[in-house]
């Protein structure tokens, strides 16, 4: 017995960087593009206005970020330097 079956998948995006990794400000765009998106025949009002709201929703989650990568330097700045590392965690503590 066969049984036909149709399947897609969605589009597929890379993005890379050269020597470095993903600011927060990239990585909350990649964010916002994965929880909404904008049919591109939407009227042109609520376009803008989805666009917009976007970009705010983009913003928000950067600043979230910083403080989650800034909290995350803290916990191991602790840590290398409860180790006896002082000097190190230094260098960490001011990345």
């Amino acid at each position: 017995m066969n049984m036909p079956f149709e399947m897609t998948v969605g589009s597929v995006e890379v993005r890379t960087t050269n020597n470095r990794g993903f600011t927060p400000e990239e990585v909350a765009e990649l964010c916002a593009d994965r929880l909404m998106s904008v049919a591109d025949d939407a009227p042109p009002a609520i376009r803008d206005q989805a666009l917009a709201y976007k970009q705010q929703m983009a913003a928000v989650i950067a600043v979230y970020m910083k403080q989650a990568i800034q909290s995350d330097r803290t916990t191991v700045y602790n840590a290398i330097s409860d180790a006896g590392y002082k000097k190190l965690a230094e260098y960490i503590r001011k990345m």
